[in-house]
């Protein structure tokens, strides 16, 4: 049996795996027998035979693996081809790896910690290079075309705001905060006061120093703790971009801290990752970027309101904006990737390169959602009579033009 014979066959089984993906796949550094038209799928190429026989395995770790490790290469539309790919169903094989990950990386407070640190306390200095000024990571709202993702970002914080009618005065509790953009956005330019929850130390300290130098420390207290230790009672409960961290083993542990804080009378917002139909996030997402990530489809996000007897308001699907707001980070990522690979290792950039790239392709072929939901306790009085107030223009209490409109109570 001759090597190449072996090669060939496990190049095609390899794409009969990807069915009806039709993948473009070489070994070595060989030229193709025939030229590519514009139209043909990108190629990947790939190092060695062992390389080969790991993306039979298990595609959908090892894929990572191999580009993370410069042993596979993307000729032509890395986007283009991630895209399509995402149209293969996952294999038993790629399922069960998930599900182990999961198995593995418990969402428990001692877990929690662990795996938020592994994302979010890399370094202040590698977000700041490719995400907004005022490092928002999470969904920009662009309200046309052509917005910047500084605009986009801001857009996303008025957007949040209106939707859980701010009014000077009130109480807002966050939890999961990031770099505090949206806490000090709600204080400055909505009056209210806010204690916002973060596991991430880097991301606290970053957060406190800012709200410090631009003297809102008054109004907003960044805690870092875990968000099933918030206490007191507020008029608002706001959580953008955590859900995906929570698992859905403790969704209701969180409805029941949601319910401590707000009671019957508040009113929240929900802003999270999900898909349409459940499965466990990819295996090398879970393995590489977010350990005890889960993405869930709007039914199981419901077990977090649902005993707790609140009533769904408003949901909103904002994929689309996610996918150009991923590929504002892929594009600014590429312009600093040699510093990124300098700094971190070239297994780290291509790590992140195509954590963004897949991100990216994901949001465009609908595999991953971005919902937004809104809810209030059946005692809550300050309710809008229709949608206008989102849209509305009007001036914020400090003077400012912004788009905002009191809510009807």
């Amino acid at each position: 049996m001759s090597n190449s014979w072996l090669d060939r066959s496990l190049i095609a089984a390899i794409q009969k795996m990807a069915d009806p993906v039709p993948i473009r796949l070489r070994l070595g550094s060989e030229a193709d027998e025939s030229p590519s038209s514009p139209s043909a799928l990108p190629t990947i190429r790939v190092s060695d035979r062992r390389a080969l026989f790991a993306l039979l395995r298990n595609p959908g770790i090892n894929f990572g693996e191999l580009y993370s490790q410069g042993r596979l290469e993307v000729e032509g539309d890395l986007l283009r081809l991630l895209e399509s790919l995402y149209h293969i169903r996952q294999g038993i094989v790629a399922r069960t790896a998930s599900r182990c990950y999961g198995w593995m990386q418990i969402n428990s407070m001692q877990g929690s910690r662990k795996n938020i640190h592994h994302h979010y306390d890399i370094s202040n200095e590698f977000y700041q290079m490719w995400l907004d000024a005022e490092l928002v990571y999470t969904c920009a709202y662009f309200p046309h075309e052509k917005a910047s993702l500084e605009e986009a970002q801001k857009a996303k914080m008025d957007h949040v705001c209106r939707k859980v009618w701010l009014r000077p005065g009130e109480t807002v509790v966050e939890a999961g905060c990031g770099w505090g953009a949206l806490a000090l956005h709600m204080a400055r330019h909505y009056g209210v006061r806010v204690k916002a929850f973060n596991i991430s130390h880097e991301q606290i300290a970053f957060a406190r120093e800012r709200a410090a130098r631009e003297g809102l420390n008054s109004q907003v207290e960044f805690i870092e703790d875990d968000y099933r230790n918030i206490s007191g009672n507020f008029d608002a409960f706001v959580s953008v971009g955590m859900l995906e961290h929570v698992g859905k083993k403790y969704y209701r542990e969180f409805g029941r801290v949601i319910h401590r804080a707000i009671g019957d009378q508040g009113r929240g917002l929900l802003h999270f990752i999900g898909k349409n139909r459940p499965q466990p996030l990819s295996a090398w997402i879970r393995k590489r970027i977010f350990p005890g990530g889960y993405t869930p489809v709007l039914r199981e996000a419901m077990n977090v309101l649902e005993p707790y007897n609140y009533g769904v308001l408003d949901v909103e699907n904002l994929r689309f904006h996610y996918a150009k707001t991923c590929e504002h980070w892929l594009n600014r990522f590429e312009r600093c990737y040699d510093r990124v690979a300098a700094h971190n290792g070239e297994f780290f950039a291509r790590m992140w390169r195509l954590y963004l790239a897949g991100s990216t392709a994901a949001f465009r072929a609908g595999s991953l959602q971005l919902f937004q939901v809104v809810f209030a306790g059946r005692a809550c009085k300050a309710l809008p009579w229709t949608r206008e107030y989102l849209y509305q223009k009007t001036a914020d209490h400090s003077g400012q033009d912004v788009e905002w409109i009191h809510a009807m109570s």
